[in-house]
Parts: structure tokens; sequence; C-alpha cells
């Protein structure tokens, strides 16, 4: 299950508490000194400082006094209401973690919460559902439902089918490179390959010598393809334009919860 973190936050105009300054007044009741809190969280003694001021004016009473000394020593102390402070946001703190963990189990149910906990570095991630899987010698193919009327293949080993569990019925992710995506405007030129999908052209984008493209194919899902600016500006390649995606089987990486 992907983690779920939240950090709190007090704010009131240009003040707030956090869990930094939070743990800034904890350790200045533990050590008695500014300058100690302030090594051990690898702050300056300036930053600590008006910090600790910062706090002290947000509230109606000082939540820290300190005696003359400064950088050289003196000796720091909480105030009562500066331990209330403490008190309050670490309750508050295990409320906002009570609840996050309740949302994790409710994202669980739905079968979300990997999904929008993932990162990759592929520009394509569409999630589907597994359709079929046909073995042949050391290979498999799985095809992958992603939005209505498309469906995608990827080849892998037997292996990783294994690994994976990947059966008929279950989710996957489709992992793919937008370099890996090809486009052709020619429906003749391009044969019924297991990856030919059709889409329109929802947006160009030029670099200096690369363009993105991203196409609308279904059901709100989207694919994009990043090839040579010369190739797209061959290709008269503009929004609305009706286009045709070609991917090979073994450039699509499959994922699983």
């Amino acid at each position: 299950m992907t983690d779920l973190s939240a950090s709190l936050t007090f704010r009131k105009g240009p003040s707030r508490v956090s869990l930094e300054r939070v743990a800034l007044l904890e350790a200045v009741d533990e050590l008695g000194s500014i300058t100690a809190a302030a090594k051990r969280l690898g702050l300056s003694y300036r930053a600590a400082w008006d910090a600790l001021q910062a706090l002290n004016n947000l509230f109606d009473a000082p939540v820290m006094e300190a005696t003359a000394g400064g950088k050289a020593g003196g000796v720091a102390r909480l105030t009562p209401r500066g331990r209330a402070v403490v008190r309050a946001f670490h309750r508050v703190q295990a409320e906002l973690d009570a609840t996050l963990s309740r949302l994790e189990g409710l994202l669980s149910e739905e079968n979300l919460s990997w999904t929008l906990g993932m990162k990759t570095s592929a520009r394509n991630a569409l999630r589907g559902r597994i359709t079929a899987v046909r073995c042949v010698d050391v290979s498999a193919e799985v095809a992958l439902l992603v939005a209505p009327g498309v469906e995608i293949t990827a080849t892998l080993t037997r292996q990783s089918l294994e690994d994976l569990g990947l059966e008929p019925g279950r989710d996957a992710i489709a992992l793919v490179k937008a370099g890996f995506v090809t486009l052709n405007t020619d429906p003749a030129a391009t044969p019924a390959v297991p990856n030919r999908i059709a889409g329109k052209v929802a947006s160009r984008e030029d670099g200096a010598a690369t363009s993105e493209i991203v196409l609308d194919i279904a059901a709100g899902k989207t694919l994009v393809a990043s090839l040579p600016k010369t190739e797209a500006e061959a290709l008269e390649i503009r929004p609305g334009l009706a286009i045709w995606a070609l991917i090979e089987p073994a450039q699509i990486i499959l994922a699983v919860e």
C-alpha cells in the first residue's frame, strides 16, 4: 500500500506554526539552550532565534523565555503557553495521521493507492484490465484494455508473467516512453499491427529539435509521442488531425500493484 503523508502547518498572517518550529520548541525545552537546539536541528542561531521570536509574536503570551547570554550561553525554556502549543500541535497531528490512515484504507479498497503514488520516467502510464494472455515458448503476450475499444498488447517473458501474476481480469499499468510511440497520418501505411491506435491530435509543442504530440485516444485517455520536429512538420501535425499511433509490443512495460 502507498503511504500517504501530510505536513501540518498553522498560519496567521506571515507567521506560522509548523512541524519544524514545534521540533525547535521541543529541542529548546529539552536542552535549555537556543544554541544547542539550533545545532541539533541544523539551523543557524539567528534562524532559530527568528523562528522562536515569530512564535512569541504569534500567540497572546510568550511561548519561550530566555535569559541573557546569546550565542555564548544563557538559558532558554518554554513557558506554560509554549508547552500547551506543543501539546495542541501533536494532538492535531495525531488526528491528521489517523485520518490519513483511514484514507489509505479507502484508497486501497478502491484500488487507487498505488496509482496515486506511482512515479515513473515513462511519459505514458495507462491503467487497464487484462483481457487475454497467450504464451509462446518462453515469451508471453498480454492484451490490456485501456479504454473502450482501445486494446494494447505487450510482450514479456513467461517468467515475468508468473512473477507479476498477470492473468485475465487483473488490472495493470502499461508504461510507454514517448519516444517509442511512432505516428502516421496515412491509414494505408499503418497495417493492422498489435498496437495500432487511432486518435486525434490534442496538442503539439515544439522544442528546438523535438516535438511533443498529445493524442486523444478515447474516454479521456491520452497518449504522448515525442518525435523529431522535422518529422512533425512533414506530417503536418496540428490539433484536430486524425492520426494513428504505433507501438511495438516489446516496448511496453507492464506494472502491477
